[in-house]
């Protein structure tokens, strides 16, 4: 993308944003009202090549929505990756206006893609399972908090918030099925997955919600999306350890729960990681590749909408 391209810097905000539009170098100070954003972006020039933004902790959902549905394509990238692009310029000046312009910089020299927002059906099953989780968490923690207390009434009442537990966790379970059985693609590609050995139902969901480029990347895109393809580490003739970083935290979480599994009971997998230990590889780095290959396989499953047979599927 050259420094001639249309690109969109947001900066957001609880409140309001500021954008800046280069090369013209157009600003613009909005509220995040709902109206104020749909009139704002109503009257954009036309020629925009590109939104940029970062993620901030939700602010990015409306305001990206309303582009995306205005038919600008947006990218929403990881704020460290705009901070660290800030200091390789010198820019050491910090104001609202002046990260927007930043981030349109970076829009045009770091030409981040820009992807489809996931739709309200896909949204709600992300919530969902992220709920999921935390009520996981939670059960764990008062079981834990259980065997470490002695008196009578302490127990009584974590107990009894353990059952209260289980039951929102019962019940978001019964709408996690509810979801899964209303999109007739979801239930297809759910059983694809669940039909891999060492895949249960929280990975497939978080594969289905947090993952939708699954089946329609190549096997080196898709991981270094999720983040467990290894980047190389070398300056003149010194070579370090190669080491993955970045990429979809909640899937490289569901990757690594399910490669635990098929390292010990999937025949591919377990012959593969088993090869990896014997030539003297750690174990943790054996059990990445498990998560590197165990991705492989399921992207090209959804791919060719083909269940696992005991054999590598086409990568």
């Amino acid at each position: 993308m050259s420094t001639t391209s249309h690109v969109l810097g947001i900066d957001l905000s609880k409140d309001w944003l500021d954008a800046h539009l280069l090369p013209t170098g157009q600003s613009w100070h909005v509220g995040m009202r709902h109206e104020e954003l749909a009139a704002w972006i109503k009257q954009l020039p036309a020629g925009i090549e590109l939104v940029v933004m970062e993620a901030s902790g939700g602010l990015q959902n409306v305001p990206a929505a309303l582009l995306d549905q205005a038919g600008l394509p947006v990218a929403i990238v990881n704020p460290g990756n705009v901070r660290k692009f800030a200091e390789s310029i010198g820019q050491r000046a910090k104001t609202d206006a002046i990260d927007a312009r930043v981030i349109a910089e970076f829009g045009q020299r770091a030409e981040p893609v820009a992807r489809p927002l996931p739709d309200a059906q896909q949204v709600l099953l992300a919530e969902l399972l992220t709920r999921r989780n935390q009520l996981v968490d939670a059960l764990v923690a008062e079981g834990n908090r259980l065997k470490m207390v002695r008196s009578k009434p302490v127990q009584k009442n974590i107990k009894a918030h353990i059952v209260w537990l289980q039951k929102q966790l019962d019940r978001l379970e019964q709408q996690l099925d509810e979801q899964i059985r209303n999109s007739p693609l979801w239930q297809v590609n759910e059983t694809l997955l669940l039909s891999v050995p060492g895949v249960g139902p929280a990975t497939a969901r978080t594969l289905l919600s947090a993952l939708p480029e699954l089946g329609r990347l190549d096997r080196r895109q898709i991981a270094s999306l999720v983040g467990v393809a290894p980047h190389p580490r070398q300056s003149g003739r010194w070579r370090g350890k190669r080491f993955i970083s970045g990429g979809r935290a909640p899937v490289r979480r569901g990757l690594y729960m399910a490669a635990l599994t098929a390292a010990r009971c999937n025949p591919v997998l377990k012959e593969f990681y088993g090869r990896l230990i014997k030539q003297g590889k750690p174990s943790k780095v054996a059990l990445t590749a498990v998560m590197r290959r165990l991705l492989t396989m399921l992207n090209a499953i959804i791919r060719d909408q083909k269940p696992w047979r005991e054999m590598t599927p086409r990568a």
